[in-house]
C-alpha cells in the first residue's frame, strides 16, 4: 500500500449524513486532517467531533460563496461528497433540486483554484442505478423504461445523474488539477458488521430488477481507500465503479 495518510488534508460534505459519519471516522482513524461542513456541530458524534484531527464548518454549503469555499479548500488533497437529499417528502421534491450538482460543480471550482503540485482528488458517492455515459453498459428495455419513469418523477435521481455528468464532460479525464472518482454503491444497507466489498466497473445485476446490496461502511471503506491508497486511486481514477458487499 502506497499511502501517506498523515500528509493528507479531506474536506468531507454530508458529512452528518448516515455514510458521511463512516466516511470521516474512516479518515480519521487512517491519521487524515479532516474537514467537514455541518449545519449543526450535533450532526457529528461527540467523539467524532472532539477529535484533535478534526475541523468543523458549521454553514449550509450552498450558502457560502465562492470565496469562502476557496478558503474551506485551500490547503486540502481531497474532498469527498456525501451529500443526497433526505428521504422526506421536502427533501426529495423540494428545493434544492440541484444540490448534488450544484454543490460537485462550486466545490470542484474551488479545489481547482487552490490546487496544489498534484492534483486534487476528488470522490462522489452517488448511486448504481445511474449508468456511466463512458462505458457500454447494457439495460433491457424495461431498466430504461424504469429508470426514464423514475428520472421524472423523483428529482434527486436527475440530480445524481447530473452531478456524474459533469465531472465525466465538464472536468474531463485530463484536467491537470483536479481527479475524480464516482462511487457507485447498489441498495444500501447499515450493517455494521458487512463483510469485505468487491468493486467492479459497471454494475454485475440490475440495480431495479435484481439489485443487490451495500453497506454504507463499506462505502467509506472504499471511498476512504480511494483517498488513501494510492494504488486505489489509480485503478479507479476517472471511473464510476460499482461497490457490492462481498456476501
Amino acid at each position: 500500500m502506497n499511502a501517506h495518510p498523515d500528509d493528507r488534508t479531506v474536506l468531507v460534505v454530508g458529512a452528518s449524513g448516515a455514510t458521511g459519519k463512516l466516511l470521516v471516522e474512516q479518515l480519521l482513524t487512517r491519521g487524515n486532517e479532516v474537514r467537514v461542513v455541518v449545519r449543526s456541530k450535533d450532526g457529528l458524534p461527540e467523539a467524532l467531533r472532539n477529535h484533535r484531527r478534526l475541523s468543523m464548518i458549521h454553514a449550509s454549503l450552498l450558502d457560502l460563496d465562492d470565496s469562502d469555499l476557496q478558503k474551506l479548500t485551500d490547503g486540502c488533497d481531497a474532498a469527498a461528497s456525501c451529500l443526497g437529499h433526505s428521504m422526506t417528502l421536502k427533501g426529495v421534491f423540494g428545493p434544492p433540486y440541484r444540490l448534488v450538482t450544484e454543490a460537485t460543480r462550486r466545490l470542484t471550482a474551488a479545489l481547482k483554484a487552490t490546487a496544489r503540485e498534484k492534483p486534487v482528488r476528488f470522490v462522489l458517492m452517488n448511486t448504481a442505478g445511474n449508468r456511466n455515459g463512458d462505458l457500454p453498459e447494457m439495460a433491457t428495455p424495461g431498466h430504461r423504461a424504469v429508470v426514464g419513469m423514475i428520472r421524472l418523477l423523483i428529482p434527486p435521481h436527475a440530480d445524481n445523474e447530473q452531478a456524474a455528468d459533469f465531472l465525466r464532460l465538464d472536468i474531463g479525464h485530463n484536467d491537470t488539477a483536479l481527479d475524480w472518482c464516482v462511487v457507485r454503491p447498489d441498495t444500501l444497507t447499515h450493517d455494521p458488521n458487512s463483510p469485505a466489498y468487491k468493486v467492479f466497473a459497471s454494475p454485475i445485476r440490475s440495480a431495479i430488477f435484481d439489485p443487490g446490496q451495500t453497506s454504507r461502511l463499506n462505502v467509506a471503506r472504499f471511498m476512504a481507500d480511494l483517498i488513501t491508497d494510492d494504488g486505489v486511486w489509480s485503478r479507479w481514477r476517472g471511473q464510476m465503479p460499482v461497490i457490492y458487499d462481498d456476501a
